[in-house]
């Protein structure tokens, strides 16, 4: 049926309309911010064979639209400024475009966690959510936020335009971008666009092209077994412990307990789906790079180890078809949360193990998390640690924007006859757990039979131990669920998950 579907609109796609209105996408709307210091890609349908002319900012620009009344020109680059005006004209009434800024544009997907809004979620509220809201008014910032979409092909267009930042606008939209919006537009002084392409609980598969999930039989495993209405885990966890919170509310308030829908999983969980209905109609615009937060939803035990191949290849899928170089991929390493039949530690070691990837920079979030909501509240210091990466990678300032990072472990005699592992890191001056103890350490022999270790701090390494293993091989930190007692460098920042493990899948 999805292929019989799929045939019928291609073919509609192809026949190409005698007569069309002059039309732009709504990602290029009144009010967009458009990409400054690149040439600026203008797209949109008209008549097949109309002569088109664009002005904007002292430009002109001529464009004719093609055999399927698709059009395409590109404006030369500009500095950050606007408010400009863009006409197009050639074909039927004139379009313009008002208020358009030239700044920086980000786009920011994933599932829940990236797509929690100011106004957060029931049980899960944003931290200082009312006096962030309400200071939410922000000139250099404008918003666009996609509605979900499903598709069994690549669709043209997106639904939403853009907006002006005011409480009203920013109350539903990404709490991580706009915290990460609002400190680049205020670190650089320019005009910040996002884009919020999101929705909860969706697995990774699902924002990646066919054209990758099709081509790479690495990739098979990671979606070939879902059924399309699983009881995810992850979810269900979540789902229960926020209708615990709102009943537990309830009482004490001495109100009746709420009921509780309960929403089965859909064609968003189909692989491709959601890229084909709220990326690829993105794809054509010029933009700075990339925020990602997602994994919670790839964590179940039968499809987390293959969460390392699946998230590269994902990177890799974005820019090819974004098609300007290797964007700035910035993403969030997902948090603490008690959910014991999943495994949270192989994703977030995957997630760590995709810095290898050029041009990527990764936040922490292991010292924020809660062990009963999966939607921690303190999405600020995620949109901090994000801007230190786009400083790093965007903007050029090269500054530490990375907790302590593994790099080896080497085996060594200690004092007192034990044999231990000392643990070696990248970005490790400084190290210290702010006075609490270092907890998350565990060690294991040539079985890989983790369990908790004795830790101390010497310098920039740290050193592990347990009685009960004569000959430690493996170390690996903060792989559980939850994880306490974190491990800062200098600059603040928290180490990520690690093992020392090379294969995960034996």
């Amino acid at each position: 049926m999805r292929l019989a579907v799929l045939a019928a609109a291609l073919c509609f796609a192809a026949v190409p309309t005698l007569h069309a209105e002059l039309r732009l996408p709504n990602a290029l709307s009144d009010h967009a911010v458009l990409q400054r210091d690149r040439p600026i890609h203008i797209w949109g349908w008209a008549t097949p064979g109309a002569h088109l002319t664009a002005h904007f900012h002292g430009q002109t620009v001529l464009a004719v639209a093609n055999d399927l009344g698709q059009f395409n020109l590109y404006l030369t680059p500009e500095h950050a400024g606007g408010p400009y005006t863009l006409t197009l004209s050639g074909d039927g009434p004139e379009k313009t475009l008002t208020d358009l800024l030239v700044g920086d544009v980000w786009l920011a997907s994933g599932q829940s966690n990236m797509e929690f809004p100011l106004a957060g979620f029931t049980g899960a509220p944003l931290k200082d959510m009312a006096h962030e809201i309400a200071a939410a008014n922000n000139p250099k910032l404008r918003l666009l936020r996609v509605d979900h979409k499903t598709s069994d092909f690549p669709v043209n267009d997106v639904s939403g335009t853009w907006k002006l930042c005011t409480p009203e606008t920013a109350k539903d939209f990404s709490a991580v971008a706009y915290f990460f919006g609002r400190a680049i537009a205020a670190h650089e002084d320019v005009p910040i666009g996002l884009i919020d392409s999101t929705w909860g609980g969706t697995p990774a598969d699902s924002w990646t092209s066919l054209d990758t999930l099709g081509t790479d039989p690495a990739l098979l495993p990671a979606f070939a077994s879902r059924a399309r209405f699983a009881n995810e885990q992850t979810d269900l966890d979540a789902t229960i412990a926020a209708e615990k919170q709102a009943d537990a509310a309830a009482k004490a308030a001495g109100k009746p307990a709420p009921t509780h829908p309960w929403h089965p999983f859909g064609d968003s969980w189909f692989p491709a789906s959601l890229y084909n209905g709220m990326i690829a109609p993105l794809t054509p615009l010029t933009i700075r790079g990339f925020l990602w937060y997602q994994g919670e939803t790839n964590s179940a035990l039968d499809r987390a180890p293959y969460y390392g191949s699946l998230f590269s290849a994902l990177i890799g899928d974005w820019r090819a078809h974004f098609a300007q170089g290797n964007l700035p991929f910035l993403y969030v390493q997902i948090s603490s949360f008690n959910s014991p039949s999943e495994d949270w530690g192989t994703v977030r070691d995957a997630q760590r193990r995709t810095l290898a990837v050029a041009n990527t920079a990764m936040a922490t979030t292991l010292d924020i998390g809660l062990a009963g909501n999966v939607h921690p509240p303190d999405k600020q210091t995620v949109a901090a640690r994000l801007v230190l990466g786009a400083r790093d990678l965007a903007y050029g300032e090269h500054i530490p924007d990375s907790g302590p990072l593994f790099r080896q472990a080497t085996t060594e005699l200690s004092s007192d006859g034990r044999i231990s592992l000392r643990v070696w890191f990248d970005h490790a001056d400084g190290l210290s757990t702010h006075g609490s103890p270092l907890n998350g350490f565990e060690i294991a022999g040539a079985d890989h039979h983790f369990i908790p270790a004795e830790a101390k701090i010497e310098g920039d390494t740290i050193v592990v131990s347990a009685p009960s293993i004569s000959k430690p091989v493996y170390v690996r930190y903060g792989w559980m669920g939850v994880v306490t007692g974190w491990l800062y460098n200098a600059d603040g920042l928290p180490a990520p998950t690690f093992t020392s493990e090379q294969n995960l899948l034996r």
